[in-house]
């Protein structure tokens, strides 16, 4: 079997780099879609969802460069042109929305999408035991089951 740099299985970490990739893919239209939420976002709950989107935003721009290094760490290439990240993501591009409950349900959809991929890779991470994908996947699954509560609370 052989092993990359970090001493993970080489096929295995080529899925996880793969899987990964779709992952930037999908948080870089999430993190654009969440920005033009901020920036166009109008009406009675302006103030509140503008400060929350740009929470929002900042934390996933976070979270794609750490994907980005992660997918160098297991022996990958990141995707890095918007071309890539748009025939790559499933979450759809947002556009010219300013209604807050739209905006919203919007960012719900995304994170219910990312969830998903994120337990996938959490599972592909476990099986090739590379604690250092899984314990980055858990730590991100953790915090946005939180924040789905939160957004969906909104919602009522």
């Amino acid at each position: 079997m052989a092993k990359n740099q970090i001493g993970l299985d080489k096929q295995k970490s080529k899925l996880l780099a793969d899987k990964l990739n779709n992952l930037l893919a999908n948080y870089m239209i999430f993190y654009q879609n969440t920005r033009g939420l901020h920036w166009n976002i109008k009406g009675e709950k302006f103030f509140e969802l503008h400060l929350k989107f740009e929470e929002l935003y900042t934390n996933l721009l976070l979270k794609v460069d750490e994907l980005a290094e992660r997918i160098l760490t297991v022996g990958g290439t990141p995707l890095h042109t918007f071309a890539d990240y748009k025939s790559n993501s499933e979450i759809k591009v947002v556009k010219d929305v300013s209604d807050g409950k739209e905006g919203v349900k919007s960012i719900l959809s995304a994170f219910e999408l990312v969830l998903v991929k994120q337990r996938e890779v959490l599972s592909l991470a476990g099986d090739a035991e590379d604690e250092g994908t899984t314990a980055l996947m858990s730590d991100y699954i953790r915090e946005q089951e939180k924040l789905v509560w939160m957004y969906s609370a909104f919602m009522k």
